[in-house]
């Protein structure tokens, strides 16, 4: 008889989302533990083969070492319950709220530095810091219409914050498609479980966008998507979220400014354009502010905002929350604008501008991580117990030439999740990107999100950027949930979940109702 799939599965060292023990699955997979071990590693190996292809053609791809291919999604989901999901919804809902409130704060009235929770260097400093932005007031106060808080899971089980995304997050579009990949290729894993859906994310962000419309705009307002074009490694996900709100997806020179309002190019004539989603960094968007040889943005899109007649989504300026150095802060802010106590925790993370502790990481460079303040997608990462003399003696040099460019970070063992790699089925460590939509009167919190996954044994980089892949991610339906699978959380499930059954993703959510991307 052929041997099942997880006979020779070993459980890592640290936190598994799957299984406690060998052969023993932790409350709410005990239906996916049945279902993976019903098949045979033949017919396992068909369907992955069959999801492959279907990436293939329905060109669900990324960029990766120049070549274009088949987004990497692992058959084997990863399982939130609801208890669990609440308590980590209403953590980013929190950080999401206060983030809203320092951004404001740091373009309008600066009370926080005043106070002096918020050293005012801090902002002037950084790198990613948008002077022009200063004065600019969103037109239903909303400055961060989409972001993509990256979520860990310690070695103990704690989930904590690793990174704020609040300028062009990326990967939603993966959510989607590895959903109805998998209630297609792999049914028998849903039977028994109850999961809430994600096919609804692109109408709830298309609500996000109509309702931050200035208010010059008409009562049916005109939205598009901007993108630096075919050769960004996110262009299927631009393409994907045009198509499924139903938006004309635009590169620059198909928009013009005139007389502090942005218009459409069509053969029907000139449309006057209220929104832009743009996936376009700070630098590139308007070349009379920014980079003045940039041939990806429109010039004049800065003077339609001040004018009043126009939005773009995310806020210019955004970068400055983004800064790694800021979010040193952000359980400060937490407390200072919402009275509250953070719901999330921080990695421990260490600031290098006081000489003190700036000699203590230097002492322990091969015990740490090292960050620069201003990067994404995992790029100039110094993972210090994996990295060489050379890497480390490099590193020290950008500390101390440039502290403020760099945070040092506690190395988190992050929890892993069963995975197919080419060696059969192995742990393999993951984190969590939850995709939170600010819509002003509400902020909603796409159910589970993208899972990542680091696929070289060991590696702690789930960057897709850096060779990551991905997982389905399940929240249980709170009337499926029998134990939570975070009880140290102590939070209960909330009120406000949604009671629907597990149904196979439809092709079209709306049916059913220089720059590198993070």
């Amino acid at each position: 008889m052929e041997n099942t799939l997880l006979d020779a599965y070993v459980i890592s060292n640290t936190f598994d989302e799957v299984l406690t023990a060998p052969g023993l699955p932790r409350p709410g997979c005990m239906e996916l533990y049945s279902a993976l071990q019903e098949l045979s590693e033949t017919e396992f190996e068909q369907r992955c083969q069959e999801r492959d292809l279907s990436f293939r053609d329905r060109g669900v791809t990324y960029s990766f070492a120049g070549l274009e291919a088949p987004f990497p999604l692992d058959p084997i989901p990863r399982i939130i319950s609801s208890q669990e999901w609440a308590y980590l919804e209403s953590g980013v809902i929190q950080r999401v709220r206060a983030l809203e409130a320092f951004l404001d704060d740091v373009f309008t009235q600066q009370r926080i530095f005043r106070d002096r929770i918020i050293p005012h260097r801090l902002v002037l400093s950084s790198p990613l810091f948008i002077r022009q932005a200063y004065g600019l007031a969103p037109a239903n106060g909303v400055r961060i219409h989409i972001s993509g808080m990256d979520i860990v899971r310690g070695h103990d089980g704690k989930l904590m914050v690793l990174e704020d995304n609040l300028r062009t997050p990326s990967g939603v579009s993966y959510v989607l498609e590895n959903r109805r990949s998998m209630t297609r290729i792999f049914p028998e894993f849903f039977r028994g479980n109850r999961v809430r859906p994600v096919a609804n994310y692109p109408t709830e962000l298309l609500r996000a966008l109509v309702a931050a419309a200035p208010q010059s705009a008409t009562s049916d307002p005109k939205v598009v998507l901007l993108t630096p074009g075919i050769h960004n490694a996110a262009y299927f996900e631009h393409t994907f979220l045009a198509r499924q709100m139903g938006v004309d997806l635009v590169e620059g020179g198909d928009l013009a400014c005139r007389d502090g309002i942005c218009y459409l190019h069509t053969t029907e004539g000139d449309q006057r354009v209220d929104v832009i989603y743009r996936r376009i960094s700070d630098d590139y968007l308007d070349p009379l502010y920014f980079e003045p040889s940039s041939l990806l943005g429109v010039p004049g899109l800065v003077t339609c905002i001040r004018a009043g007649n126009l939005t773009v989504a995310n806020a210019i300026g955004n970068g400055v929350a983004d800064d790694k150095l800021t979010y040193t802060y952000v359980p400060d802010m937490i407390r200072y604008y919402l009275g509250e106590e953070p719901i999330l925790a921080n990695v421990p993370t260490y600031r290098l501008e006081d000489p003190d502790v700036r000699s203590w990481v230097i002492d322990r460079l091969d015990q740490l991580v090292l960050k620069p303040v201003d990067a994404s997608g995992g790029a100039g990462i110094v993972i210090g117990p994996d990295a060489d003399e050379a890497t480390l003696i490099a590193a020290r040099a950008a500390i101390l030439a440039n502290p403020r460019g760099w945070i040092a970070q506690e190395v988190v063992r992050l929890s892993t999740c069963p995975t197919r790699v080419p060696e059969g089925i192995e742990p393999r460590h993951i984190d969590l990107r939850p995709f939170v939509i600010n819509q002003g009167d509400r902020i909603w919190v796409l159910p589970g999100g993208l899972t990542r996954v680091a696929l070289p044994k060991g590696s702690l980089i789930v960057n897709s950027s850096q060779g990551g892949g991905s997982k389905d991610t399940w929240v249980l339906d709170a009337t499926a949930d029998k134990v939570d699978l975070h009880p140290t959380n102590g939070v209960a499930a909330g009120e406000h979940l949604a009671h629907q059954a597990t149904v196979p993703e439809p092709d079209h959510p709306l049916q059913s109702t220089k720059q590198q991307e993070q």
